[in-house]
């Protein structure tokens, strides 16, 4: 009789890709994060932005948007579910059966209270060193959008808006 072993994980990640599908957790800096589920206001939010891009880029054809969760591999120590997710047509190689692997073209986050100290400080390092060209905040509490543009490897704050994101990458404003 053969018997046949069960290794255990040897790394964060191994036990990432061990959770159940739709688990709402991220990896981050090798770390593994859970969350609840969104608050209404965060849900619509991305229920108006998703409908918008969705819309749009389906017309223009430019590329593939997803929303949250799906996983955005940026590298081993690092996978993160961003609420919304471009990536842009010539960039499509980077999409796979099970996820996102590399940096995406764009990506929005709608603040949670459990979540929002790694959106506007971690999560923006990672996408920043990882190359992602335009990243979006969204403050669902004061319609607030912040949006950051990739030059010189870092980002910079290009726009500041109230109900809307006016992405420069896809020269089109989203209103929520």
């Amino acid at each position: 009789m053969q018997s046949t072993a069960i290794h255990p994980p040897k790394t964060l990640l191994e036990v990432y890709r061990m959770l159940p599908e739709g688990t709402r957790a991220e990896l981050i800096n090798d770390k593994l994060f859970m969350s609840p589920a969104p608050t209404i206001k965060h849900q619509n939010v991305i229920f108006a932005l998703t409908g918008q891009f969705y819309n749009y880029i389906n017309k223009e054809k430019n590329g593939e948007v997803f929303v949250s969760p799906v996983d955005v591999y940026i590298n081993e120590k690092n996978v993160v579910q961003p609420d919304l997710v471009f990536v842009a047509k010539k960039n499509l190689t980077i999409l796979k059966e099970d996820g996102i692997y590399g940096a995406p073209d764009l990506i929005i986050e709608v603040l949670s209270p459990g979540t929002k100290k790694f959106d506007l400080e971690e999560k923006k390092k990672i996408y920043e060193k990882s190359g992602v060209k335009e990243y979006w905040v969204v403050d669902p509490d004061t319609k607030e959008s912040r949006g950051y543009q990739l030059k010189n490897s870092k980002y910079v704050l290009f726009k500041q808006e109230k109900a809307k994101l006016t992405s420069a990458l896809l020269k089109r404003s989203f209103k929520f």
